[in-house]
């Protein structure tokens, strides 16, 4: 048995309110955020699938946690690259349990993690730049693994993206905190013609020592490339070759990451 904990945190370290559970736990915050407030999930054991829900209008996070989960409820300018509904009210859901054995072997976008925040983290995947656009959260690394492909805009929810700054060696990367088996990866670079410019080609390198030149075409559709399966724990975007638009704009929309766990972790039998 896990025993999992959620707990909401004020600004001084006080604990507003808590809950423990074996396996999963639910916690029903009656009260608005403020600001400063933490999310806080806790495990008795590291390294562990886990299905996390920080807010009910943020959806669930199939995540890879190795350590407890500090989540920084957002205010102000940070908050605008979420949906207007997340953390707002007096009345929040939140949920967390161990992932079940089949759950955790199947082959899914292994990128995606709706609840991934800037800075050190010990929930994966986790995405980190060298640079996002005027420090903005609109343009924040996060914004290319939480699901919302929405590419035909710019700027607040839902067209938030990974912004590159004019940077010419912009790069992104993955990281999925443990290794996984991958052979497939989609972009969707941010379309908003013509205020945008694109890619016409993109450097993969993984942790395995390889890389993949990918070639790209001026499109709002999604990107699709599949590889050779790849044992791999990270993959980064890079060499990022600029179309000769005269716009000096390109940015990501969105980066998912097919395959499967490598090894289980930990696996709890809960259903």
């Amino acid at each position: 048995m896990v025993e999992l904990a959620i707990k909401i945190i004020d600004k001084n370290q006080n604990v507003k309110l808590q809950n423990t559970g074996e396996n999963e736990v639910t916690l029903i915050y009656t009260s608005e955020y403020v600001r400063g407030d933490i999310i806080r999930i806790e495990s008795s054991v590291k390294n562990l699938h886990v299905i996390l829900q920080v807010d009910d209008a943020l959806g669930p996070a199939f995540v890879y946690v190795a350590g407890d989960v500090n989540y920084n409820v957002p205010f102000g300018d940070k908050r605008i690259s979420y949906s207007p509904k997340v953390f707002c009210g007096s009345k929040h859901y939140l949920y967390a349990r161990v992932a079940t054995r089949d759950e955790i072997k199947a082959y899914r976008n292994l990128a995606l993690n709706v609840a991934d925040q800037p800075g050190e983290t010990d929930c994966y995947p986790h995405a980190a730049a060298n640079v996002e656009t005027r420090g903005e959260a609109v343009f924040a690394a996060r914004n290319a693994i939480d699901g919302v492909v929405a590419n035909t805009s710019h700027g607040e929810w839902p067209f938030q993206s990974w912004g590159i700054n004019r940077q010419d060696d912009a790069t992104i990367m993955i990281d999925f905190g443990r290794r996984i088996v991958a052979d497939r990866i989609i972009l969707y670079t941010r379309a908003d013609f013509p205020h945008d410019n694109w890619w016409t080609q993109v450097t993969l390198s993984f942790s395995d020592g390889s890389c993949i030149d990918w070639q790209l075409k001026k499109s709002h559709k999604p990107h699709l490339l599949n590889f050779e399966k790849k044992i791999i724990t990270w993959v980064r975007l890079s060499n990022l070759i600029k179309s000769d638009d005269p716009s000096p704009f390109p940015a990501l929309s969105q980066i998912e990451v097919y395959g499967t766990v490598f090894e289980e972790v930990q696996a709890v039998q809960i259903r």
